[in-house]
């Protein structure tokens, strides 16, 4: 695999918040590939109700398991009729130092038939081992799954 570059500038705005854009991503409304980014509110000066690196970092997590599991379905062509997935990144001071120390995903797949289930839950563990963010990462990385058969088929868990 050849070498991939990913750009990313901040400009600091005002108080504790800055602009955080990508010259390579133009999908937002207005175009311009931006997001605002703070402080976290529970630190100093910190701000509630905007993105912050703690948020940014948990989401990358979160959303390399979904594009890996995306992958890995279409590979395995694996049916589903849903993914969702929640996250949590704990921040914790270890000797002195603030690490993200753990992320833990939960995703949920939905899939029509129940003789899918075993698969389902392979495809989420592989896309689980194979996330090159959760690989590139100190922090211990977690799942949760759960498996939903939309379906009249009996659920057997």
């Amino acid at each position: 695999m050849n070498e991939h570059l990913y750009q990313v500038s901040v400009s600091w705005n005002t108080d504790r918040k800055g602009i955080m854009c990508s010259p390579e991503l133009n999908a937002s409304p207005q175009g311009n590939g931006c997001i605002e980014v703070a402080t976290p509110p529970e630190f100093p000066k910190g701000i509630a109700g905007i993105w912050s690196p703690e948020h940014l970092f948990t989401a990358a997590v979160n959303s390399c398991l979904m594009t890996t599991f995306l992958a890995i379905a279409e590979n395995s062509k694996l049916e589903f009729t849903a993914f969702t997935s929640t996250a949590k990144g704990k921040l914790e001071q270890v000797d002195g130092k603030y690490f993200m120390t753990e992320v833990e995903l939960n995703p949920i797949v939905t899939i029509a038939h129940q003789k899918d289930r075993e698969r389902a839950q392979r495809v989420l563990e592989k896309a689980e081992a194979a996330c090159l963010i959760s690989n590139s990462v100190k922090s211990k990385v977690s799942m949760i799954s759960k498996i939903i058969v939309n379906s009249n088929e009996p659920v057997v868990l």
